[in-house]
């Protein structure tokens, strides 16, 4: 069994393949963009099997079919549930919400052997555009963490931060809730909407109905105080304080 594997963010596309390896899956190779992807399938055979996520660091990856005919099988690899319920719906295209954890990488895995003599015939732009209903101009409404064996929904008005600590991205939830999010916040800056979310420093996005107070600190920054939440001082570093207090106007 052959596999590609299409993931921007590279822990995750290696996580990934440390999994499939240990459900015998052969990944071939691991490609990190729209245009690399492209290119890779235009100069390659295609594998039975695609493991790929939505949003890449160059574009959407339905942009990959505009330009080549793909009959491989493909799970999608996604944070978002919005699109990943929609997906569920189609017997030829399955869905793991990230972050994925063995159990349901073997579910799914499982799940295209029992189906590989229907997956045939490929995707084209129009059906994946109609399955997930993407748009570019929308922002992020939620995010999907895991619990235990649960997932969890979490809206955005819910959320007072997200920060980076130790190359790993969190969740801070108004009510004193801390989840791993598999995302970075370079990322996450391209999902959120900017009238409602701000990077203030490299290691933290606030949301604007979050902030409780704002107080000057030393050295021409400032220090924001949010709801419910603590941990460890929010600073807005000096370069970004200009364009945060135009944000807030």
């Amino acid at each position: 069994m052959q596999a590609l594997i299409i993931e921007d963010e590279k822990p995750s596309a290696r996580r990934l393949q440390r999994m499939l390896e240990k459900l015998k899956v052969d990944v071939i190779a691991t490609l990190h963009g729209v245009e690399e992807a492209t290119e890779w399938f235009l100069q390659n055979e295609h594998p039975e099997i695609i493991f790929l996520d939505i949003q890449l660091s160059d574009g959407l990856s339905f942009e990959i079919f505009e330009n080549v005919e793909i009959k491989s099988a493909i799970i999608f690899t996604t944070a978002y549930d919005e699109y990943a319920l929609k997906a569920f719906k189609l017997n030829s295209v399955d869905y793991l919400l990230k972050p994925i954890d063995d159990e349901e990488l073997a579910a799914a895995m499982q799940k295209f052997y029992q189906n590989s003599a229907a997956i045939n015939g490929g995707l084209s732009v129009q059906n994946l555009k109609s399955i997930f209903n993407l748009n570019t101009s929308e922002h992020r409404k939620r995010f999907t963490v895991q619990v235990g064996q649960h997932i969890k929904l979490i809206n955005v008005e819910e959320i007072s931060c997200f920060s980076s600590e130790n190359k790993s991205t969190y969740i801070h939830t108004l009510d004193k809730r801390n989840y791993p999010l598999d995302i970075s916040l370079e990322k996450l800056e391209n999902e959120l909407s900017s009238e409602n979310f701000f990077r203030i420093n490299r290691q933290c996005i606030v949301n604007i109905s979050a902030i409780e107070d704002i107080v000057a600190y030393s050295n021409s920054r400032l220090r924001i105080n949010l709801k419910s939440f603590c941990e460890f001082p929010l600073i807005v570093s000096r370069e970004k304080v200009k364009d945060f207090k135009q944000w807030l106007a």
